[in-house]
């Protein structure tokens, strides 16, 4: 079927334009100037958006979805429903939290068979690059995976081990033959054992978030930042640093940029929204690892984005049950809200627009430069840019219909993901998602109403085809 969306704001690679575009079948097929439109356009079913923003669907690059084996954390059902209602129609899922960790080819098509039939947009999966395993990369890469996450400090599952130094060199040479690139979480264990060491010792109120933020020094990522750019330039394989929360490793990632090495970073909608100051003690939702910094590390961090040495935005979506978080005892006796307890993570799929708008409203960032942040840069480093990140012809027709003026207060039932928890309850949010297209077909709808999702699950995933270098 041949139809097409018109909007006086289609935000396309070129910048916004008053056009009309012409979906078939799954594609994108023209982007036409309404100004200009042939007889032949102007006669095709066409569904008007008006002022409303015509984005290209997001990518979320950083989902940790934990299917299978701890479905009761998310799933892929509920956290692709939750990312369709948040404007994203593909999501990359990590390699943890999930079992078995997706370290394997097994693993992974265990994984393929938990998502199939249950996912409301496209997927790809991360594999893992842990401890050991670095005879498993290159069949991973050939089994489709985009690339490897891995840890450089223990990740909170034991399956997922943390891989050092010379792990890291053992996996090197396979990573550069795969030419995918390794997403690391930069932290190093050793300056945080020891300011953890430094807070018992002096009785520190872990209830405090104060104490939290002290136990997590930005000198852990910068030692962890400098080490893989060193591994980075000897190998050559492609780097790619994940949620970055200090704005003080960004001279020592320009002047990687600079040297040429094949850096990307990505942060996060919780570093770019919040900041230290104004966290409550004991608001243990607000946990997470790296962790949220001063209200000037925050700035720093949109400057970054603003001139490039940041290159995207990843949601790091990382649910649990609420009482992981220690919201409330679950023992008499129990002390609720201390941060070394609680699981570390922010759910944030169907909140991530909203909250990167209100921001980017309020620092006179445009719609382009958001759309290239949260669609078009992490397609790139997913390998997925022949096909999603961009409104334009040949591209799959993931579309988003954005409200950019309207403004609501988030409440529970605007959480699709399993569990109606978010560090951002009650807060006034600027610019509301009214429809998702999952190559051409509506999958979310809020024009009016009860959201709904109008179409049963479709999503399929994107297994990369990997040729291996000499």
């Amino acid at each position: 079927m041949v139809h097409a969306l018109r909007s006086r704001r289609v935000i396309t690679p070129h910048g916004e334009v008053d056009a009309t575009v012409v979906i078939e079948d799954d594609l994108i097929v023209g982007v036409h100037p309404n100004s200009d439109l042939s007889s032949h356009i102007s006669h095709l079913p066409t569904e008007d958006l008006g002022s409303l923003a015509l984005l290209p669907g997001l990518v979320d690059a950083h989902t940790h979805i934990n299917e299978p084996g701890r479905t009761e954390w998310e799933g892929f059902a509920t956290a692709t429903r939750a990312a369709a209602a948040g404007g994203f129609t593909t999501v990359v899922d990590m390699p943890l939290n999930c079992l078995p960790e997706t370290t394997d080819v097994a693993a992974l098509e265990l994984k393929r068979e938990a998502a199939r039939t249950q996912c409301t947009v496209d997927y790809a999966l991360w594999g893992g690059c842990v401890d050991g395993n670095q005879q498993e990369l290159e069949p991973l890469a050939l089994a489709g995976v985009p690339g490897f996450k891995s840890f450089l400090i223990y990740p909170g599952c034991d399956g997922f081990t943390a891989i050092d130094r010379d792990n890291l060199e053992l996996a090197a040479p396979h990573l550069a033959r795969t030419g995918l690139p390794l997403l690391v979480h930069a932290e190093l264990e050793a300056s945080i054992n020891a300011a953890v060491d430094r807070l018992n010792s002096s009785d520190a109120n872990w209830r405090s978030y104060a104490t939290w933020l002290a136990s997590r020094p930005d000198q852990a990522e910068l030692e962890a930042i400098e080490l893989v750019i060193a591994l980075c330039r000897q190998y050559r394989f492609r780097l790619h640093i994940v949620h970055l929360a200090t704005a003080q490793a960004l001279p020592m990632i320009r002047a990687a940029k600079d040297e040429g090495l094949p850096l990307t970073v990505e942060t996060c909608p919780h570093y770019l929204h919040c900041c230290a100051e104004d966290i409550p003690d004991g608001a243990t939702l607000f946990k997470c690892a790296p962790p949220i910094r001063s209200a000037a590390n925050r700035e720093q961090l949109w400057a970054a984005l603003a001139d490039g040495t940041i290159d995207l935005i990843a949601t790091d979506h990382s649910p649990c049950p609420p009482h992981m978080k220690r919201l409330e005892p679950t023992e008499p006796g129990e002390e609720c809200g201390r941060f070394d307890e609680a699981w570390g993570g922010i759910a944030s799929l169907s909140t991530a627009l909203p909250i990167l708008w209100t921001n980017c409203h309020r620092r006179g960032f445009t719609l382009s430069q958001l759309a290239h942040w949260t669609s078009a840069a992490p397609a790139a480093v997913a390998g997925l840019s022949t096909f999603v990140g961009s409104i334009e012809p040949g591209k799959h027709a993931n579309l988003v219909a954005f409200d950019p003026d309207a403004e609501f207060t988030l409440t529970p039932d605007r959480l699709h993901y399993r569990h109606k928890v978010s560090p951002y309850m009650g807060e006034r949010l600027r610019g509301i998602v009214r429809s998702t297209w999952l190559r051409g077909q509506r999958v979310f709808d809020q024009r009016s109403g009860q959201p709904q999702f109008p179409t049963p699950p479709h999503g399929r995933e994107y297994a990369l085809s990997c040729s291996l270098n000499a």
